[in-house]
């Protein structure tokens, strides 16, 4: 039996369609597995490891959506800009994870997904998705109309993740398997009227995902700027904290994350490292810290190399963890920080740009050493 004919066989059942590779011949196998997944989703080219293709595909109908539960093997799949001028899939899909790991490459964005999580794919731009182990997906095939989002929306929202740990990813994420496990089970009205509700959801979805997204005014990012500010002066110790993790945490992309940053003039790693470093120097000029090593300080404060640490510190500063130290050891009074002045907005102070080309530290210091000169 052909591909073609396999696949024919396939769409005469009366509830759903069962794609499988079982009973193909192995040598025809990636071409039916290529066209089984182009008519589930849209044209497009796969590569598999060794030539060596299996995988299972069960897809029905519901109103005006399509849904599809998938389980294969490794396998590397394109749509391209060729493939999308050859046909009209004007198509969305919601794609949820449910076992294996996927990597999703669309437009500027790609996303690293793990199981029950959720990336929204735009079927009339080019993509990528690579499985590098076998793999399950359960998805919602959907015309782009239904959603009633704009082109610059659209765009924004595709490759864009819904992970397990925020508001969205718990409600979609079982809601999305309800819905592919039982679609065949629906009587068509019924089928018709749930299709309804999910797109009037997703729409939902797709406008709050979207507003956090955008922040949407600029009051949103005065509000949410020192709550993030806050969430890194909590995890300073922590030397995994990243622009991906911090993002994550307030249920936001790592571009926006950038974007809420560069009103400061600096990075969101820039802004870690600069905090660490105050933190650092505080701690040096301590003198209950004096018998700490300089590696200990570093590592209290997340810096995994103190070379590193060292380098960091000079190139700020413009003298070594140990001058520093020394220096603020030698002094006998500094002045007094000013009242009331929260540990965020000093660090804003620090990295917003000065008018003096000396960095805060140096100017530290010189007082230091005049207070100690005065002294003695």
């Amino acid at each position: 039996m052909s591909p073609d004919s396999s696949i024919a066989e396939a769409e005469r059942q009366l509830s759903g369609t069962l794609y499988t590779t079982d009973s193909v011949p192995a040598h025809q196998r990636q071409t039916y597995w290529r066209e089984a997944l182009s008519r589930t989703f849209a044209a497009v080219d796969i590569g598999v490891s060794d030539e060596v293709c299996s995988g299972t595909i069960r897809t029905s109908r519901l109103g005006h959506l399509r849904v599809a539960a998938v389980e294969g093997e490794p396998l590397r799949v394109r749509r391209t800009s060729r493939l999308i001028a050859r046909g009209e899939d004007e198509y969305l899909v919601v794609k949820l994870l449910v076992k294996g790991v996927a990597v999703v490459e669309q437009g500027a964005r790609e996303v690293r997904l793990h199981p029950g999580e959720i990336v929204f794919c735009d079927l009339t731009r080019p993509m990528r998705v690579e499985f590098p182990h076998p793999f399950q997906t359960k998805s919602l095939v959907l015309p782009r109309r239904l959603l009633d989002l704009g082109e610059p929306d659209l765009q924004r929202f595709a490759a864009t993740p819904i992970r397990t740990d925020t508001a969205l990813g718990s409600l979609l994420s079982p809601f999305l398997t309800q819905v592919v496990d039982t679609a065949e089970t629906y009587p068509s009205a019924s089928g018709e009227v749930l299709a309804r509700h999910i797109v009037d959801l997703l729409t939902v979805l797709a406008g709050e995902r979207l507003h956090q997204e955008a922040g949407d005014t600029p009051s949103a990012a005065r509000v949410l700027l020192p709550r993030i500010q806050v969430f890194i002066d909590r995890h300073l110790a922590d030397p995994d904290v990243t622009p991906e993790v911090i993002a994550r945490a307030h249920q936001i992309s790592v571009r926006y994350l950038h974007r809420l940053f560069e009103t400061e003039g600096v990075t969101v790693s820039r802004w870690i490292q600069r905090r660490r470093l105050q933190e650092c120097r505080r701690e040096l000029g301590r003198r209950e810290a004096a018998g700490r090593t300089i590696a200990a300080v570093a590592r209290q404060w997340g810096f995994t190399s103190a070379a590193h640490f060292s380098r960091v510190f000079r190139a700020t500063y413009g003298m070594s963890p140990v001058e520093w130290r020394d220096s603020a050891a030698r002094a006998t009074r500094t002045p007094p920080s000013p009242s009331g002045v929260s540990r965020v907005s000093e660090a804003a102070t620090a990295l917003r740009p000065r008018r003096s080309p000396l960095p805060p530290a140096r100017s530290d210091v010189h007082l230091a050493g005049a207070a100690g000169d005065t002294a003695a």
